[in-house]
């Protein structure tokens, strides 16, 4: 029998989480920023774990908010293109592309207009939950856009196009690294969806012995 506390409060969550405000999750799930606060109260009171470290002015997931948002995202978005394809009219072809947000927003979107002009009867669908799934791609996709050498059992991949990697800092600390080893315990910023990019970096750069640590975030900004 399946386990499901306060569902009202998972999704409420799994809103805030992703938008990473009580007020953004609020507007997406049609109630007040107040109610989706206490919502999450509850169900972290449930479930006897914090999810959220409340900071002034913005939201913080722990750890285990992380990593119950990550499996619960891609949930969400399953069953709302589950749902879609359930309602949709039969002659309607739909097109689900999985991608990661930052790509979504500042590559796929903007292109979307020129696309469907040329494919009005196509409908396109995008899910960004799966990103940092360790699975290449979800089953309810259509097809998907991931950073990798396209080495994927069982799928076929088309190269896109190359992507640069590169370090960047503040220009104080630039004038204190001459070389790629300077960075050797320096507080180095993450991003959870694209753990290799540091060991990458760090390795093409002839850098072996330095572990990449500091401070997480869930994406490219």
């Amino acid at each position: 029998m399946r386990r499901l506390l306060f569902l009202n409060g998972i999704k409420a969550f799994e809103a805030a989480a992703r938008t990473g405000s009580f007020a953004g999750a609020g507007a997406e799930l049609n109630v007040t920023a107040a109610a989706i606060s206490r919502m999450v109260h509850l169900l972290e009171e449930r479930l006897g774990v914090a999810l959220f470290e409340r900071k002034a002015n913005r939201l913080v997931t722990t750890a285990a908010g992380r990593f119950y948002q990550s499996g619960l995202t891609p949930i969400f978005d399953a069953l709302a293109s589950l749902t879609a394809q359930v309602t949709a009219p039969a002659s309607v072809r739909v097109l689900t592309i999985g991608v990661g947000p930052t790509f979504a927003m500042k590559w796929l979107i903007p292109r979307l207009a020129a696309f469907q002009k040329e494919e009005p009867e196509i409908e396109v669908r995008i899910t960004t939950g799966g990103a940092a799934a360790p699975e290449p791609f979800s089953d309810d996709w259509s097809c998907g856009i991931k950073l990798g050498d396209g080495n994927w059992p069982g799928l076929v991949a088309e190269p896109l196009f190359a992507a640069d990697l590169l370090p960047v800092c503040t220009p104080r600390l630039a004038s204190q690294l001459k070389r790629a080893s300077d960075l050797k315990g320096r507080s180095l910023l993450r991003v959870a969806h694209s753990p290799d990019d540091w060991p990458m970096w760090l390795k093409a750069a002839g850098v072996i012995r330095i572990t990449a640590r500091g401070p997480e975030f869930e994406f490219y900004g």
